[in-house]
């Protein structure tokens, strides 16, 4: 007979070993995702931060013509920000998730590696940009414009880490989708094209008509965008529309969804 007490220690340690090769495998597959996506491209990650900087001018440059103040505050490039950085971060990690397992096809033959790796490492080191870019720009922005704010970070954390969970669900789910039907890639870029405009970006929620506000209030986006204004404009912006529950419900269950159907099909969508 086995003794109990040597089953449960080669159970833990063999645990253990299984959390240390996950760990460095999302690593290796991280850094590889770094290289390519960052290390190969003229100024590399200096153009994660240029490209939404370049975008930001040209929205407060356009509409500071068109109108004498921004919707919240004084300043144009401070509220454009608060509306262009999280979308942006919701967006890139939602579509660089769900093209994961593509992307990683030819490391996915190895047992070392999961579908749940694949995702992962994607998924992090994108947030991990779009956090970096986003303390850059809206530092740069208070030191550099001399703005009068008193941010609470705790807000502002919130609204980052729900975009982060809500494109890693959107993301889990489509990655399946579009590995079983292909030519939902090209719909879905063409659905969320008006995303942008319908996510608080331009018209914070309660400037919208009740009509817009009532349809509207289900864009977990508008959220997202909600609960970072609410952090970047302390006390003044209370964001009494905010929920915190529904945009994490819909992403829980998205994600939920889309890893089972990736763990009971990954293997024959990869083969296909």
């Amino acid at each position: 007979m086995s003794d109990p007490n040597i089953s449960e220690t080669l159970e833990k340690d063999g645990m253990r070993a299984r959390k240390f090769r996950t760990g460095r495998t999302i690593f290796a597959l991280l850094m590889r995702e770094m290289s390519t996506s960052y290390g190969k491209s003229p100024g590399g990650y200096a153009w994660a931060v240029l490209e939404p900087v370049m975008a930001l001018t040209v929205l407060s440059t356009i509409f500071s013509i068109i109108s004498r103040s921004p919707a919240l505050g004084d300043s144009f490039p401070l509220f454009y920000a608060t509306g262009y950085l999280p979308f942006m971060l919701f967006n890139d990690i939602a579509n660089k998730t769900a093209t994961s397992l593509n992307y990683s096809r030819p490391l996915l033959k190895y047992p070392a590696v999961t579908f749940m790796d694949a995702l992962l490492a994607r998924a992090l080191l994108h947030f991990l940009t779009h956090t970096l870019v986003g303390y850059i720009v809206f530092f740069g922005m208070i030191i550099i414009l001399d703005l009068k704010i008193s941010p609470d970070f705790r807000f502002v954390a919130l609204g980052y880490l729900l975009g982060a969970l809500l494109g890693f669900g959107i993301g889990s789910f489509n990655c399946y989708v579009m590995m079983s039907f292909p030519v939902w890639e090209r719909v879905w870029h063409i659905l969320t094209r008006p995303l942008i405009f319908i996510s608080g970006m331009f018209i914070p929620f309660e400037m919208m008509p009740k009509i817009a506000q009532d349809i509207l209030w289900w864009n977990p986006l508008m959220h997202v965008t909600g609960f970072l204004r609410k952090g970047m404009y302390a006390p003044s912006y209370t964001g009494e529309y905010l929920s915190f529950a529904f945009p994490v419900t819909v992403a829980l269950a998205l994600m939920a969804l889309g890893l089972l159907l990736l763990w009971r099909n990954h293997q024959n969508l990869l083969e296909n």
